[in-house]
């Protein structure tokens, strides 16, 4: 019998158009922005049709073929993510970018203004979606075509004051708006920093007083709402050394609006069907976090579909135990819980930290410990869902991390195309990974900060800073993209 021949595209709306559809099943209609030209993919190179092949790997997860692997992303993307990962994967390249980024070359007009132009032609346009809601989501759009999901996250990070707090709400709920008006399942999730709509102050101050009460439970917080766990055993408390003050009548007031603005960002994902993801952060404000987060979710996760997911750093000793008190508790309260498993980003600062305070680091101490903890973290929470309600969001760029995953989603019989499990990676970053695993079947997100440069720039260089090593071990990557290159050079000269 002939192998029948079928063109990839046919394929990918296949698998794309039936996928379960996340959270209920009522969709809002399509009202799409006009939309101006696209950012990160532009036009798909002329395909070829490929000859389906059996994969050795039984989740259907191949590297081998890199023109089925780069089949949507045109020859132009591929040479600048090439370009742009070998530049950052430059460690005096990035520390030189960063020192220009934090100098007073910032505060000087005309030198600022080339310097932020600069920052938009290279760094931001490769890792970041666009200025704005509109533009992002047309690199949304484009996307989709690609077989691949967003996340839309406003650029924000920290914010001081309330009405810094105010007009970062207002930009989170614009961003479910623009959302709500894509295409259906296009968008996995709309991200939220809580550091952007609660003064930090006031994070710090609640860390402070959660951990007192972790340390003596007689310990009253009369503005405490329901919660799963926070701490487990092992969770260092080193942050809180002495018994703090309640808070004042104006910090009850500043968190009663924290809590609203929350609530109302809730009730707009509800409303539009979308789930929202809350970011972690470092230890000495994650407590504050994890206790909005867990709250929030009481009072909005209902059925089997959780519509307010948490972050776990596994990087952190503690992860796994604090995953497993947490889904225990919400278990137990018939609370459908969804979680982002990541390594983590705040590594250097959590060292020195804990180091200035005579304490061990919270880390991991080897970069083998923290594989090992995300892969057992993944394993928990895939059978977790494979047997009952909640999500799990799989962020890694580790390519053993995601063929573990893959396998064991496979093992557990759990639908490739399953609103339970996402795959995602960031923008910009580990595309063979995430193209992989799209291929195979899986539903893949792409992390999509968006913003103006300015607004954005503290993102940008936290990515620098931390995620140097990863950049620096990006060759898998490059390395695939430049056999790609070559492949569609040689094309090219054969046609003359």
């Amino acid at each position: 019998m002939a192998t029948r021949v079928i063109p990839p595209r046919i394929l990918r709306n296949l698998r794309y158009n039936t996928a379960t559809k996340p959270l209920n099943s009522v969709h809002p209609s399509s009202l799409s922005p006009t939309l101006s030209p696209p950012i990160f993919l532009d036009q798909k190179p002329p395909s070829s049709t490929v000859l389906l092949r059996p994969s050795s790997d039984p989740s259907g997860l191949n590297f081998h073929d890199v023109e089925k692997l780069f089949s949507y992303v045109p020859t132009s993307t591929l040479l600048r993510s090439t370009a742009m990962l070998h530049a950052t994967g430059i460690e005096p390249m990035v520390d030189l970018g960063m020192w220009v980024m934090r100098s007073k070359l910032m505060e000087m007009e005309g030198i600022k203004d080339v310097i932020l132009a600069g920052i938009r032609g290279t760094f931001y346009n490769h890792f970041c979606a666009g200025e704005d809601a509109i533009t992002a989501g047309q690199s949304i759009g484009l996307l989709k075509d690609a077989g691949l999901r967003g996340m839309l996250v406003y650029g924000v990070e920290d914010a001081h004051d309330n009405h810094g707090c105010d007009k970062n709400l207002k930009g989170f709920l614009h961003t479910v708006d623009v959302s709500k008006s894509l295409p259906p399942s296009s968008v996995s999730f709309v991200i939220v920093k809580i550091t952007a709509i609660c003064p930090m102050k006031l994070l710090e101050r609640m860390s402070d007083l959660l951990r007192w009460q972790q340390k003596d439970p007689s310990f009253i917080l009369p503005w405490k709402q329901d919660s799963f766990p926070i701490f487990s055993e092992s969770t260092p408390l080193y942050h809180t050394r002495k018994r703090p003050e309640p808070l004042t009548m104006e910090e009850e007031s500043d968190l009663k609006l924290a809590n609203q603005r929350l609530f109302e960002l809730c009730q707009k994902c509800v409303e539009a069907n979308i789930p929202l993801l809350v970011d972690a952060e470092h230890t000495e404000v994650q407590p504050a976090i994890d206790y909005f987060t867990y709250s929030s979710a009481i009072m909005h996760n209902k059925g089997e579909n959780p519509i307010v997911f948490g972050t776990i750093q596994t990087y952190l000793k503690d992860a796994m135990e604090r995953l497993k008190l947490a889904t225990k508790a919400a278990d137990k309260m018939n609370i459908p819980m969804g979680f982002k498993l990541v390594r983590g980003a705040y590594m250097s600062m959590e060292r020195k930290v804990a180091s200035s305070l005579g304490y061990a680091s919270p880390i991991h101490k080897t970069i083998h410990d923290t594989h090992k903890c995300f892969n057992d973290c993944s394993s928990f929470m895939l059978e977790k869902i494979a047997n009952g309600p909640g999500g799990v969001v799989l962020a890694t760029h580790n390519v053993e991390s995601g063929k573990l995953a893959a396998a064991k989603a496979h093992e557990l019989g759990i639908g490739k195309v399953n609103h339970k499990l996402e795959f995602a990676q960031l923008y910009g970053m580990s595309e063979a990974l995430s193209f992989g695993l799209s291929n195979a079947g899986f539903q893949v997100s792409k992390y999509m900060p968006f913003g103006p440069v300015e607004t954005v720039m503290p993102y940008l260089l936290r990515r620098a800073e931390e995620n140097r090593g990863m950049l620096a071990a990006s060759g898998f990557d490059r390395q695939l993209m430049r056999e790609e290159l070559g492949r569609r050079m040689k094309r090219i000269v054969a046609m003359f």
